[in-house]
């Protein structure tokens, strides 16, 4: 998410031709958006991370399911 962030600022950045990002060439924001996309569609499921937190929330469900039914407290 930080790279999207870094683009988007690049663009407006390079777009309103603010500061020192004026003379940048439009090749560098694009190469980043080539990293960014060679990142979300390759890398991140070569490397599990588009499903670890699915997988971190199925756990948070199921412990708060168990903790629910044998709650000692909470017994009928």
């Amino acid at each position: 998410m930080p790279l999207i962030i870094i683009i988007v600022s690049l663009i407006a950045l390079k777009y309103f031709e603010v500061g020192p990002f004026a003379g940048i060439s439009w090749w560098w924001i694009a190469a980043l958006m080539a990293v960014a996309f060679i990142w979300f569609e390759f890398l991140e499921r070569l490397l599990g991370l588009d499903k670890r937190k699915a997988h971190e929330e199925i756990e948070k469900t199921r412990k708060d399911r168990v903790k629910k039914t044998f709650d000692p407290h909470k017994r009928r």
